[in-house]
Parts: C-alpha cells; sequence; structure tokens
C-alpha cells in the first residue's frame, strides 16, 4: 500500500501477516498518520500560474488590447533549495491579431500576425513571436500571406539601435542574439549581412556582410563586401579583406582592412587621401593629401597639402570654430611656392603666394551691449588668378580684395556712450595697392538736449537745441605688396585724431516747411607734417616729413529748409490707370565754411621765385583745412511716381497700386565766393533714378552728369555757359544704365550660389560662372535630395521642365571733353535647367559690344547617380580656361572615394 501526501512525500507501508486484532490495526494507523504530519513546518499556498492561457478564438484580438507579463515571486522560502529566478525581471507586454497561445507544459508563448513585444528598451515585431519562459529566449520571423509570399519581417529595437532582418534569435539573460539577413543603418552607412551576431550590447559579429551609403540595400548602386565584421553602433566598424562592388560587378579595389568611425557625438581624427593629377609645367602632382584633427567638440583643424615633381609645393590649414550661444567662425591660411617649367629654361619662374581668411560672428545673446565680427581677405594680389588648387572664377575677375574687423561696445550711462574699433584692409589686385587702418577708433556720447524741460517735451527752436561728442582716431597704412607688413610700411604710417562737438537743432516753419540749423567744431590732430620747399639742385619742389604733434581747428554753419508736396492726377474710375500719384521732397540748404588762410605757408615754387601757399596738412590723414571761404547753396529734389490700375481680377473692387519710379534724384550747388577761374560757381547737376519692372524680376537703375559750362577747343571747362556758347542748356558729359533680371519657373526663385566666391571677393550669382573648390567637390544640389525616382520622374515629365536665368546689361557714355562715345556696352547671361530628373546644365556667358568679343564662359554638367555624384566645368575662353571633372561618392563619411581629373593653366 502507498500513502501519497499533498506534498508529494511518499512512505511505504509494509504489512506482514498478523493476528486479526482491530485496535492494534486501528492504533497503528493513527500513529502513522500523525507521525507523517508533522513533516510539514508551515503551510503551503496556491501558486498562481504566471502565463494564463489564451484560447484560440475566431474573433482576433483588437490593437488596442495590451496583455502583461509581470515577474513572479516566491513566497516560501526553503532552507536548502533556492527557486530559480526568471530572466524576465521586468513587466512584458505583448499583443497580436490572430493570436496568442501559450503552451503551459512547454512554457512558450506564441504570437501570430502582427505580433509585438515590449520587454524594457527591447520592441519586438514581427509576423510570428515565440517566447520561451524555460529558455529565457524569444523568436522572431516571417509568415506567409495567402498567397504564399513571405510577409511581416522582424523589427527588433533595443535603445537606439534598430535591425530589420528575415529572423532573429534573442536570449534575454546572456543578451546575446543571432539575426538573420539583417538590415541596419548607422548613420549615412546601411548594413546587410547574412548572419550576425551580437555579442552584447555594444558588440556585433557580422558574416557576409556588405555596407554601402546608398539608399536602397537590397539592390544598392554600390556596396562593399566583405565576410568578417566587427560592428560597435555609433563608434566603429573594424573589417577585415574588403572588396568594393559597383553595379553587383567586383572591382579591383580591394583593401586588407578597413575601420570605420561612426561616432555621432564628435568627429575622429584621420588621415585625407590625397588624389592624383598632371601638369604640363609643374610635373606629376599628389594634392589635397593631409589629416584632419578632431580636437575637441568646439573647434577642428584641417591640414591639406600638395607636391608637384617640379618642386612647387601648397599647404593649407582650415580651421572652424563654434560655442553656442557665443561665437562660430572659421580660419582659412594658404600658402602655395610656385616654380614653373626648369631651371635654365627661359620661362623658367618662382613665386610665393599667400591668402588668409577668417570669419567671426558673436551671438548678440552672449552680450547685448558689445559685439565683435570680422570677415578678413587679404593676401598676394594674385592668389586668386596663380593658384594651382583653386578654381575661384568670380574671384579671379574681381580687382577688389576686403577685410574688416570691429569690436563695438556699448556703456548704458546717461548720457549713453559708444566706442568702436575697427581694422580695415583694401586691396587693389591690379594695381598692388593696399590701405590698412590698425586701428581705427570711433566713439561718441548721444545727444544732450540742454533746454528741455522736465516733462521731456522737444518741441520749437530752443528746446531741440542738442549737442553731442564724436571722436575719429586712425593708424593709416598705405603701402603695396612687395612692401607689406615691412619696416618702410610703417615707417610711413599716418597717425591722426579728429575731435568734432556738433550742435543742431530743427523746427517747423509755416507749417508746411521743416527747417534745421547746425553748427560743427572740429579740432584734428596729427603727428606728420610736411615742410615744403624748392630744391635748387634737382630743380623741382620737395616735401620733407616733419614728426612731431600738429593741430589745427575748423567751424562751420549750416542751415536747410524742405518740405513733401503730393500731387495726383486723376483719370477716371473706368481708366486701366485710374491715377498717378507724384510726391516731390525739394530741400535747400545753406552752409558757409570760413577761410582758415592762418595754416598756410609761402614757398618758392620755381628758380624765378614765385612764390606759392601750401599748408603743412596737406597730403595729412584727414587733409588741410580750407584756405577760402565756402559760401554754397545746395539744391535737392527727389521724386516718386506711383499708378493705380484696375486690377486684373474682376472680383477685387479696390485699384491695385503699381510703383512707376522708386526714386528720381537731382542735385547741384552754387558757391557765392567761386573765383570763376579755379572754382566756377555752379556745379553739374547730378541726375539718378530707378525702378523695377517685370513683377519686381527686373532692376533698373540710371544715372548723368549734366553740366552747365561749355569746353574749349583743348577739352578744358570754361566759365562759359554752354547755352551762351551755342549749345543746349546743360551738356551730358557722362550717363549709365544697368539693367539685372532674373526669373525663373520655379516657385521659390533663386538662392545664393556663390557663397565662398563672394567670400574671395567675387559675386554671389553666377554670371561668373560658379566656384569651384578643389579641396572637396561633393557639395552640389543633389546632394541632399531623398526624393523616390519614380515619384520624381512623373513630376517631372507631367510639368515644366525646370530653369532659371540671370541677365545683367551695362551701358556707359561718356562725352566730357567731345568724344561722345559709348565706353562700355556688355551684357551677360547665366542660365541653369534640368535637362532631365538627373541631369543638370548651365552655362554663364556675355558679351562686350565694344571689345566685340565674348565675355568669360563656362558651361557647367552635373548627373545625379543616386549615392554618387559627377559634375564637369568648361571655361574654354581667355586665359583661365580651364575643365574639371569630378565622380565621386556624395556621403562625407566616404568623401575619399572618388577621381578628380582637371586641366592645369600655365598661369
Amino acid at each position: 500500500m502507498t500513502c501519497q501526501k499533498t506534498g508529494h512525500n511518499f512512505t511505504k507501508i509494509a504489512f506482514k501477516p498478523l493476528h486479526t486484532n482491530l485496535f492494534n490495526i486501528v492504533f497503528l494507523s493513527f500513529f502513522l498518520t500523525l507521525g507523517c504530519g508533522k513533516l510539514y513546518s508551515q503551510e503551503i499556498k496556491n501558486k498562481k500560474n504566471p502565463l494564463p492561457t489564451v484560447k484560440q478564438t475566431d474573433k482576433p484580438k483588437t490593437a488596442s488590447t495590451d496583455n502583461v507579463v509581470k515577474p513572479v515571486t516566491d513566497t516560501i522560502k526553503l532552507d536548502t533549495v533556492k527557486a530559480k529566478k526568471s530572466a524576465l525581471d521586468a513587466v512584458t507586454k505583448y499583443k497580436a491579431k490572430d493570436y496568442a497561445k501559450f503552451d503551459k507544459k512547454a512554457k512558450t508563448l506564441t504570437l501570430y500576425n502582427e505580433a509585438e513585444l515590449y520587454y524594457k528598451d527591447i520592441e519586438l515585431k514581427s509576423g510570428i513571436i515565440v517566447l520561451n519562459l524555460d529558455k529565457d529566449e524569444v523568436y522572431a520571423g516571417r509568415i506567409k500571406d495567402s498567397a504564399g509570399v513571405l510577409t511581416q519581417y522582424p523589427n527588433f529595437k533595443q535603445g537606439s539601435n534598430e535591425v530589420q532582418p528575415d529572423s532573429i534569435r534573442f536570449n534575454f539573460k546572456t543578451k546575446r542574439a543571432l539575426i538573420y539577413n539583417s538590415r541596419t543603418e548607422q548613420g549615412e552607412f546601411k548594413i546587410k549581412a547574412a548572419v550576425t551576431k551580437k555579442e552584447n550590447d555594444s558588440v556585433y559579429f557580422l558574416k557576409g556582410a556588405r555596407f554601402t551609403t546608398a539608399a536602397d540595400i537590397d539592390d544598392p548602386e554600390y556596396y562593399f563586401k566583405t565576410n568578417k565584421v566587427k560592428f560597435v553602433p555609433n563608434k566603429k566598424v573594424v573589417v577585415g579583406v574588403t572588396q568594393m562592388v559597383i553595379a553587383d560587378v567586383p572591382t579591383p579595389l580591394v583593401l586588407p582592412f578597413a575601420f570605420f568611425p561612426m561616432s555621432q557625438e564628435k568627429s575622429i581624427s584621420g588621415i585625407i587621401i590625397p588624389s592624383y593629377n598632371d601638369s604640363n609645367t609643374r610635373g606629376f602632382s599628389l594634392q589635397n593629401m593631409g589629416y584632419y584633427f578632431a580636437l575637441s567638440d568646439n573647434y577642428d583643424l584641417t591640414v591639406l597639402g600638395d607636391y608637384y615633381t617640379n618642386g612647387s609645393y601648397a599647404m593649407r590649414f582650415e580651421s572652424s570654430y563654434a560655442k553656442r550661444y557665443k561665437y562660430r567662425g572659421n580660419v582659412n591660411v594658404r600658402f602655395e611656392n610656385l616654380i614653373n617649367s626648369e631651371r635654365g629654361y627661359p620661362d623658367y619662374s618662382k613665386q610665393n603666394i599667400y591668402n588668409i581668411q577668417w570669419s567671426h560672428a558673436k551671438d548678440s545673446k552672449s552680450n547685448p551691449n558689445s559685439t565683435f565680427s570680422a570677415s578678413v581677405n587679404m593676401g598676394s594680389s594674385k592668389y586668386f588668378k596663380r593658384s594651382i588648387n583653386q578654381a575661384n572664377v568670380g574671384s579671379n575677375l574681381n580687382n577688389t580684395l576686403s577685410s574688416s574687423i570691429s569690436y563695438n561696445k556699448t556703456f548704458n550711462t546717461i548720457p549713453q556712450a559708444r566706442i568702436s574699433l575697427t581694422a580695415t584692409h583694401q586691396q587693389n589686385t591690379q594695381t598692388e595697392e593696399i590701405i590698412m587702418t590698425l586701428p581705427s577708433l570711433q566713439a561718441s556720447i548721444d545727444r544732450v538736449y540742454p533746454f528741455v524741460g522736465k516733462d521731456g517735451v522737444k518741441k520749437g527752436f530752443i528746446k531741440n537745441i542738442n549737442l553731442q561728442y564724436n571722436l575719429s582716431g586712425k593708424n593709416y597704412f598705405k603701402t603695396t605688396d612687395s612692401l607689406f607688413f615691412k619696416p618702410q610700411m610703417f615707417q610711413d604710417a599716418q597717425i591722426g585724431m579728429q575731435h568734432s562737438i556738433p550742435i543742431s537743432t530743427n523746427f517747423k516753419l509755416f507749417k508746411y516747411f521743416s527747417a534745421g540749423a547746425s553748427t560743427n567744431y572740429q579740432e584734428t590732430w596729427v603727428t606728420k607734417t610736411i615742410e615744403r620747399t624748392y630744391d635748387a639742385e634737382q630743380a623741382k619742389v620737395v616735401d620733407k616729413t616733419v614728426n612731431g604733434f600738429d593741430a589745427y581747428r575748423t567751424y562751420n554753419f549750416s542751415t536747410n529748409l524742405g518740405t513733401t508736396i503730393y500731387g495726383t492726377f486723376n483719370f477716371g474710375s473706368d481708366k486701366k490707370i485710374q491715377s498717378i500719384r507724384h510726391v516731390m521732397r525739394p530741400t535747400v540748404t545753406y552752409s558757409y565754411t570760413p577761410s582758415f588762410n592762418q595754416y598756410y605757408n609761402n614757398y618758392v615754387v620755381d628758380a624765378s621765385g614765385k612764390i606759392g601757399q601750401y599748408s603743412p596738412f596737406d597730403n595729412g590723414l584727414f587733409g588741410a583745412p580750407g584756405k577760402s571761404n565756402s559760401n554754397i547753396v545746395s539744391f535737392a529734389l527727389s521724386n516718386t511716381f506711383e499708378a493705380k490700375v484696375r486690377d486684373r481680377d474682376s472680383t477685387k473692387t479696390e485699384p491695385k497700386k503699381i510703383m512707376l519710379l522708386n526714386n528720381l534724384n537731382l542735385s547741384t550747388s552754387y558757391n557765392f565766393d567761386a573765383d570763376g577761374k579755379d572754382v566756377l560757381a555752379w556745379q553739374p547737376v547730378i541726375l539718378s533714378g530707378g525702378t523695377q519692372l517685370l513683377d519686381n524680376k527686373m532692376n533698373v537703375n540710371f544715372g548723368a552728369v549734366l553740366n552747365p559750362y561749355a569746353i574749349d577747343n583743348s577739352g578744358k571747362v570754361m566759365n562759359v555757359y554752354n547755352i551762351d556758347n551755342g549749345g543746349s542748356l546743360f551738356r551730358m558729359t557722362s550717363a549709365n544704365v544697368t539693367l539685372n533680371y532674373s526669373f525663373s519657373n520655379k516657385g521659390s526663385g533663386n538662392e545664393e550660389k556663390n557663397t565662398q566666391s563672394q567670400r574671395n571677393g567675387g559675386r554671389n550669382d553666377d554670371l561668373f560662372g560658379t566656384n569651384t573648390d578643389l579641396n572637396d567637390s561633393r557639395n552640389s544640389q543633389f546632394a541632399n535630395k531623398k526624393d523616390d525616382d519614380k515619384d520624381v520622374i512623373t513630376e517631372f515629365f507631367n510639368s515644366h521642365i525646370p530653369w532659371d536665368m540671370t541677365m545683367a546689361y551695362s551701358l556707359t557714355y561718356s562725352n566730357a571733353a567731345r568724344e561722345n562715345k559709348i565706353t562700355g556696352n556688355s551684357i551677360m547671361i547665366s542660365a541653369n535647367m534640368d535637362i532631365t530628373p538627373k541631369w543638370k546644365g548651365g552655362i554663364s556667358t556675355g558679351y562686350d559690344f565694344v571689345q566685340k568679343g565674348v565675355t568669360f564662359t563656362q558651361f557647367r554638367f552635373e548627373r545625379d547617380l543616386l549615392s554618387w555624384r559627377m559634375a564637369f566645368n568648361w571655361s574654354p575662353l581667355g586665359t583661365n580656361s580651364n575643365w574639371n571633372f569630378f565622380i565621386g561618392i556624395k556621403s562625407g563619411m566616404l568623401s575619399d572615394i572618388k577621381w578628380n581629373k582637371r586641366s592645369t593653366s600655365n598661369r
């Protein structure tokens, strides 16, 4: 007989043949029963089933119904045996469309059709999911649809890492996984592997892998094929033998190993692979070889170099820096040692050129009371014409380089004070003349109204009287390329300071006139003056520089009177042009400056003893004071013309306003103290105007100079009015007209295309061609394009071909000495067009009607190769003729995979 208790402990009792004794049998049974009952020291509670069985039903579960699997807690504490803890130590949610079935015996939970499982930071979605509680493991895979096609691929996401394989097995306890045909994205890279082994949260091993930056990982334009990969998400990819495959065709490009940094937080330092080129005058070369230094999160440094076999070389240092809410900027320093031909040949030459660029901007949020900015572009005048690593067309055709560094500070005092320090640089690349101020100082104190009342109302002549203080100081240099930053440059420097105290007031006169009066006291300090004498040995007048402090003081007075006149010409509401409005603003200004001949000295002009006068401040920083009285009345008239026209839209009742002339200005002056010989009484009439036409797309500006005086046979202006000399009232000595027209069938209009060329001193449009930076040619209008190809093609052929055009026309007329000719007449045109959805083309050209020749011309072509870009630029004419071909991967991570071929000019 076997007696089984609830605790599953068994006691076997064997009965031998005994005498039938009922008492002994009952007593023995009762004793044994008590003995077995003493084996238990506490009551055992019934355990709850952690996974309730979900029976399959005909109706699917709704997506909003979530089931929860909670971790099991055992309340029984045994002395010798510890209960096994489940790996699922957190709340687990799951759902499925068809069914969720729990097998109690096998301890598995099966989710079918649109299955989802959520555990901690793990999200798993798939066609089928099987959760094994005994092995602490989950499996996910695809399912077949009604046509037998595998669908609902698994999507496994843990934290920021996401994988889309064919199937996956994951262990919750060890955190390891086996992933088959996984697809994942890491930054710009897309990775696909036949088998992926997840070692832990930060290390993956891949077998039979391909990685690319193409959009379609299953059918990429190119990929890198390798059999062994160690992958650390968001940090790096280390691969074994790797081969590049283009259009499923293996290439000879094989690497024994490769390392790809994939950090999203900080750039990684690394080598920049050079490109090969050749030149007829400098031999073979390696260009743009160097190293990128990721110094910190706030700044970096790129060092690049070129080397030619004839000894020419170039170095470039480029750095960008930024600090949020503080400042940002970049610095470029370029140096080139150019050698043409070989030593001993007649065309041999050697030259050093350089260029420095610095751009800095301070965030106004950091300190609203002070600003600091810099825009520097300085260096050799011939740099952009002769550089071996620049194709800056706009910069090459520009004749001026300029720089400015400024610091401004506002003091919140009463009255408010301001100070500004500025360093400027102007360089003419044709004459190689350089003008610099290092630095110039501007300081001012705001206007003070000494006669204003306690109520603060400034009304009338007296209460509007105000004065202020201005200070201007300069450390001025005028030099050339050859003397730049050499001792002679500093010896020729001029230092000066000018103080001024203007006093002014304004008031109404006769209700319709605005009147004003002002006077200005000015004191000028200089550290250099001149002493002019006649040198008998050289038989000419010479100026000797005198070092030492000197000063002069001047003052002047002026008053002005102006008004505004409105005139309207009505033509009737039934007319197309209903009315024209004319606004005139005439101004009359009288100014008087006395003679300051006390600051003039006598000197001998020639050997005959003729006496002349000069000022020691001649050729000085602020010029010399006036020797004669200046008693001048100036006239100015500004006009605007505006029309009201009937709107084409018949539903609108109000007429449409159109600006006919934005401005039409005339100005001249009359000097009462003119002597009629050196100074004529009337100044030429200056006429200027401008307007916008064709929906404000065409800007038209014009100007002319009208001289009332006649000229003699030698072309010199006489003190005789032109009308008294048998001519018209005015003689037009010069005139100009400029037109700029930009039009496009694109909705957004033209954008700035040539920001680097503008920074180099060129134009920001492409009338002089686009700027080609040979350091990095990946940027293009295709770079960020991620539209579906089919949609792009369909939209392209169902609409107009996108295009844009920019046109500039300039006409200049000159007749100062009866030459009566057109001195300038040219047109420039730039056009860009989307030839196909993947092809873009452009042309920049022009024609000079005076020189009768084609101006600068450039042809541009660009092809979008999805993850690749191909571009070709060709300038066929002139001394700047060149061509450049580029093909490479768009991704910045693989920017060294490219081929760049270009012509080299003999400049």
